[in-house]
């Protein structure tokens, strides 16, 4: 039986795949996910592999078919020989360095490179690309080198790998244990494929490295637009700052989809809260004039930016990455090698479809705002820590003990954490400069502008790890704070957020290590579990849901 059982399944024809079906089914939410082809982009790639043997049987030059690669192209070579060629294609690109990519980048680059190929313009038997698919059912895995790839011609140096680990070159991971590839396939009854013409050129010319990085980058993003919202509504709490910026009459007079969004998830968080406060209650409480000339009001009128301004900062990202995931949409289901065939005007096309520039652009874009997020949670955790700025709360929000208590003045509570997370946000920023500004002229002048999409791509997952690292200690500190206060003046969301929380960390009544800690709310954000425990389905807070029943003050 095959390996992957259960779970979805996704049908490829090469234009109907979405970017977070393709991370979904490489994280294995869910449970796995079936891949196979559609009966349509299997006729499409037979008709295709027909149409290169017409124009082989006319021996006529075929870029990397029946010519040498890259500025090689001037050198042809016989149709009996093509074969041959395309093999070698595979090993001479074997040259990845650094650390093999994790088994979702794996998956999420076997499945978008299928896809790619089920266009049916590529000359690739779906025998070929079956292959494939049933080394990810049973999950055999190449094993990629993250380093290598200018992002143009495609990822050649990483993509090699998986067309090597097709025909029995190299380890493979096999089943969570790194093995001999040619082993892998023999035990699962997998023929290791022999390329035919086009074949070898046809599986590693292309962008699905880079795009598999950045639809989990994408993915990642989007559990940190939440858990940004999420912190903002706990920091509103903490503080007993006023919700009043968040009325929907300021968002609708500046109406970023993002930042409307935005502000509608805070509501919602806030929903039944007592100890966020509001502009007309401080207006009640304040000391009036009374005829005086001046008076000093004994509550600020609103909140420090970071408070305050949060929808719109969160906003951009959310905006950023609706464009970010239409684009990866068309990238994904796009054919990116070269050359193209064209079945139905019986042509052949010669093209840079392989240039991941796209994929570039998105991510410098991405790991920016995502940045911008870190940026966020640490001027909001400055606030919270700081006995000056945090309305009344412990210095470091130490836990209160009386000045007799012999403990007293020995512990300093969350002061270490805040060095922490300056640290991890500088981190952050510092990774933001773009990468597809740094093309490099390559391969004898051939390449000679490349776009470097798979290097912003792989910084934009950095980023996302260190901003997962900076929330997860944010919201620590704030669900300390929530309990100082009280939890049960907290909104409903928050109780229950804070609950899951504390199944994972106690609070904190001394000083003691909290790296362990920090790596439990890492592993509950990335998951997901925060933002179900608040009560958000994935496409709840994609849209930016409230509450039918919210009011706008919570």
């Amino acid at each position: 039986m095959p390996y992957m059982s259960g779970g979805r399944h996704l049908e490829l024809d090469g234009v109907t795949l979405s970017p977070r079906s393709v991370a979904a089914a490489a994280r294995r939410e869910g449970g796995d996910t079936r891949v196979g082809l559609s009966a349509g982009a299997a006729e499409r790639m037979r008709a295709s592999v027909g149409l290169k043997d017409t124009l082989l049987a006319q021996e006529i030059p075929i870029y990397a078919v029946t010519t040498g690669f890259g500025d090689s192209c001037i050198r042809q070579i016989s149709p009996d020989k093509a074969a041959d060629l395309q093999r070698n294609l595979v090993l001479y690109h074997l040259n990845g360095v650094g650390p093999a990519a994790v088994p979702a980048v794996a998956r999420a680059t076997m499945l978008i490179r299928a896809n790619a190929l089920a266009r049916g313009v590529s000359a690739i038997r779906p025998e070929a690309v079956e292959t494939l698919l049933e080394c990810l059912r049973r999950d055999i895995l190449p094993l990629i080198p993250e380093r290598g790839s200018v992002g143009a011609s495609g990822d050649l140096v990483p993509l090699c790998y998986l067309a090597a680990a097709l025909i029995g070159e190299g380890d493979v991971l096999h089943r969570g244990t790194v093995r001999p590839a040619l082993d892998a396939l023999r035990d699962e009854g997998i023929q290791p494929l022999r390329l035919e013409p086009k074949e070898g050129i046809a599986l590693i010319n292309g962008t699905s490295f880079a795009a598999a990085y950045a639809v989990l980058a994408a993915w990642d993003a989007r559990e940190l637009v939440f858990v940004a919202e999420l912190a903002t509504a706990m920091t509103l709490e903490a503080l007993r700052g006023n919700a009043s910026a968040l009325h929907p009459f300021v968002h609708v007079n500046k109406p970023h989809p993002g930042q409307v969004a935005s502000a509608r998830t805070v509501r919602t968080l806030l929903a039944g809260s007592r100890l966020a406060t509001f502009f007309d209650e401080i207006l009640m409480r304040r000391e009036k004039l009374a005829g005086r000339g001046y008076v000093k009001l004994n509550e600020r009128i609103q909140d420090k930016y970071s408070v305050r301004c949060a929808p719109q900062i969160i906003g951009i990202a959310r905006d950023t990455l609706d464009w970010v995931e239409r684009w990866l949409e068309t990238e994904i289901n796009s054919a990116t090698d070269n050359p193209l065939f064209d079945v139905d005007e019986d042509g052949l096309h010669l093209g840079g479809n392989f240039y991941a520039g796209h994929v570039g652009q998105a991510m410098d874009s991405l790991k920016t705002t995502v940045a911008g997020l870190a940026n966020l949670l640490d001027r909001q955790l400055a606030l919270v820590v700081d006995e000056k700025f945090n309305e009344g709360l412990p210095p470091n929000l130490v836990a209160a003990r009386r000045p007799d208590d012999p403990q007293a003045g020995l512990h300093h509570g969350f002061k270490g954490m805040q060095i922490a997370a300056s640290a991890v946000t500088a981190e952050a920023l510092k990774q933001t400069g773009p990468v597809s500004v740094f093309s490099r002229s390559t391969e004898a002048h051939n390449q000679d502008i490349v776009s470097m999409g798979t290097i912003s791509a792989r910084d934009a997952r950095t980023v996302n790890g260190l901003v997962r690292e900076m929330a997860a200690i944010h919201l620590l500190a704030l669900a300390q704070a929530i309990e100082l206060r009280g939890v049960e003046l907290a909104s409903p969301a928050v109780r229950a957020v804070h609950a899951l929380i504390r199944k994972h960390c106690a609070f904190v009544t001394h000083d003691r290590r909290l790296d362990q800690d920090i790596r439990a709310v890492m592993d509950l954000i990335e998951s997901g579990s925060l933002r179900r425990a608040a009560g958000f389905g994935e496409e709840d807070f994609v849209a930016g849901r409230e509450l039918a029943a919210a009011p706008h003050r919570p």
